[in-house]
């Protein structure tokens, strides 16, 4: 394992276990609309270190465990902190857009950055099976356009804003590091790119 990706997965650990242990200091650095607004705007980053619960926190750990390598063997060490990061905050960022309004809005997690690492390794490696049967591209196409169901249904407690804003985050880095992949993988590129074409045009339309 990556010196890098050790680092990250212990953070989560550590931050995590003492927000489980400590509810002010979960509160304290959460996401939080109101908070934020008020100019605590260093939770847009912290938030991405805290977890709900232990299976919340294995989930996003061993998914980053599992696609990290795709993108340091691509790009290497400091690409993939470029993408971890900005992804968290182009999650945390989409989230305070779309939720601007909802002072009471609160959420968790490192499921921005980790879905940024995720789509980052589907377009470094188009072919890449998700579970052993699916392709990459089409588990992107299809997750984000879950996402905007999600977003609009609101009929669960998943962040799907921030997993949105993750996937965008991660695609716009990586195409700007990696420019050839819109004529080499032109696929893969259009797939994960029409879903959010798609999200921009139900926002301005008042769609969602």
């Amino acid at each position: 394992m990556n010196f890098i990706l050790i680092a990250l997965i212990v953070a989560n650990l550590l931050i995590s276990y003492k927000g489980f242990n400590d509810s002010s200091f979960f509160r304290k650095h959460e996401f939080h609309i109101g908070s934020i607004k008020a100019g605590e705007q260093f939770r847009l980053f912290t938030s991405g270190f805290l977890h709900v619960d232990f299976q919340h926190l294995f989930f996003n750990m061993f998914t980053l465990y599992l696609f990290a390598p795709y993108v340091f063997g691509n790009l290497g060490n400091l690409y993939f902190l470029y993408i971890y990061f900005g992804s968290l905050i182009a999650g945390s960022l989409l989230t305070l857009y779309f939720h601007k309004n909802d002072y009471y809005y609160r959420a968790v997690g490192a499921s921005g950055a980790v879905t940024g690492i995720i789509y980052s390794a589907i377009l470094l490696e188009p072919n890449i099976y998700m579970y052993g049967f699916i392709p990459g591209y089409i588990f992107g196409f299809g997750y984000l356009l879950l996402s905007i169901y999600g977003m609009k249904s609101k009929s669960d407690n998943i962040g799907h804003v921030a997993h949105f804003g993750g996937a965008i985050g991660g695609f716009g880095i990586t195409l700007a590091r990696e420019p050839y992949l819109i004529t080499n993988e032109p696929v893969t590129v259009l797939a994960l790119l029409v879903p959010i074409v798609v999200l921009f045009f139900m926002e301005k339309t008042n769609k969602l």
